[in-house]
């Protein structure tokens, strides 16, 4: 298992200049030694006291969890002013998302298809059971059982050799804090001209709330989006297409 980064003494050196206030009005503030605040700042103290922990997690309204393993400082500044305000952000993609399924007769989910004409209504229709059950169902054989599935249309040259035209099979991933890093998906985005995208997504939720969208052909630059704009995550298990692969020279 990978070592996981901690940031609590970055972040505690942050959030203390952001409220304009020196290292003795913090340990006036808390009732602490000086001294303290200023070995846990510079990193000195390798295991704060739980109390310690405790005590400035509740004075700057941020979970622990999130002061010690999110490096704060690479986070949006919207998402860290509603941090500051005591509010919950879902930096993580944890959260719970309620996704309409259809079935048959025998009670197995359904497998959906959603056709070019559909696509463009997909993140207004997403999470309506309406929609979803007015999508076309298909089946194919070896593709998991009793999971979430669908088939997205996809164009554009982005990710040759997987021709413009394709259909990517793709699971529904719950918890996004399993997506593995750079595991090809399709991504349902929440704005901007381009509402189903499918590229090889690098997961950095854990460490500032980010994903970097990667191109299987080198033409195109990465790119990196906040978890925010996200609304759906499918991992991709395959693909259909209708083109003939080009032989390879040889």
């Amino acid at each position: 298992m990978d070592k996981q980064p901690l940031f609590w003494a970055a972040n505690l050196k942050l959030l203390r200049t952001r409220k304009k206030i020196s290292q003795q009005h913090l340990s006036d503030l808390l009732g602490l030694n000086r001294n303290k605040i200023t070995a846990q700042e510079s990193g000195k103290t390798r295991n704060p006291r739980m109390e310690d922990l405790v005590l400035i997690s509740t004075f700057f309204r941020i979970d622990i969890d999130l002061l010690i393993k999110t490096d704060l400082a690479q986070i949006p500044e919207a998402q860290l002013e509603e941090l500051e305000a005591g509010k919950k952000v879902d930096l993580t993609g944890r959260h719970i998302r309620i996704l309409p399924i259809t079935v048959d007769n025998s009670n197995e989910e359904n497998m959906e298809y959603v056709p070019a004409r559909a696509k463009a209504g997909y993140r207004s229709g997403f999470s309506d059971p309406g929609f979803i059950a007015a999508l076309p169902k298909f089946t194919l054989p070896e593709l998991p059982r009793g999971k979430t599935i669908r088939m997205f249309p996809i164009s554009g040259d982005s990710m040759e050799p997987i021709p413009d035209g394709s259909h990517i099979i793709a699971q529904y991933l719950q918890d996004w804090s399993h997506l593995k890093n750079n595991t090809a998906c399709i991504l349902i985005l929440k704005g901007g001209e381009e509402e189903i995208i499918f590229k090889v997504v690098g997961n950095h939720i854990k460490q500032n709330g980010t994903l970097t969208l990667h191109s299987l052909n080198s033409n195109y630059d990465t790119a990196i989006i906040n978890i925010e704009e996200v609304l759906e995550i499918w991992t991709f298990i395959g693909y259909l297409s209708k083109e003939l692969p080009e032989a390879k020279a040889v």
